[in-house]
């Protein structure tokens, strides 16, 4: 089972443009779906601990996936798989792209990329927000949390852990007593 953790990470790598949080629709669909490794809700609750550890998070989501199928072996598959694919991308990059930095059509390409990668950014937030049932009633906590980051530039550390300390106060002392 590690070769084929590792060929599926290795295959999700291989195929993401823009980063970690571009490669939760792959990971859902070959990890959820296809394979049935994990619940939905299991790797909602993955990404939000790959979300809160230091480090990159498309290794620290493959990390913990591959750790929770298979232990160390298995952590030790997904995380190779995940990164061998970037560093070989990067290494070639680096190696050609003095050459091809010029050419107008990869320049258009990357120009094109760009808008792509957003999107696939954006799906996996709102399917994560469905599994994480946020609804019009809650939908003020990621908004806020968003515009506290992005306008007011608070740390999405402090973030983390205010949203923990809430959730933990609902959770204990004000859901039980509903």
């Amino acid at each position: 089972m590690n070769r084929e953790l590792f060929r599926t990470f290795f295959h999700i790598g291989i195929f993401t443009l823009g980063g970690g949080y571009a490669m939760i629709p792959l990971i859902e669909q070959e990890v959820v779906t296809r394979h049935k490794w994990v619940s939905k809700e299991e790797l909602v609750d993955l990404i939000a601990i790959a979300q809160s550890c230091p480090g990159v998070f498309a290794i620290n989501i493959a990390t913990f996936i591959g750790y929770k199928l298979r232990g160390i072996g298995g952590a030790v598959s997904t995380t190779l798989g995940t990164a061998l694919p970037s560093f070989l991308i990067i290494l070639a990059i680096a190696i050609f792209f003095k050459t091809f930095q010029d050419v107008p059509a990869i320049a258009a390409a990357f120009r094109g990329i760009r808008p792509a990668v957003v999107a696939l950014i954006a799906v996996p937030t709102f399917r994560m927000a469905q599994s994480a049932r946020i609804g019009w009633t809650n939908c003020w906590i990621p908004i806020a949390s968003a515009i506290a980051i992005w306008l007011l530039g608070v740390s999405p550390i402090y973030i983390i852990l205010i949203a923990g300390i809430c959730g933990f106060v609902y959770g204990t002392l004000i859901k039980p007593t509903e």
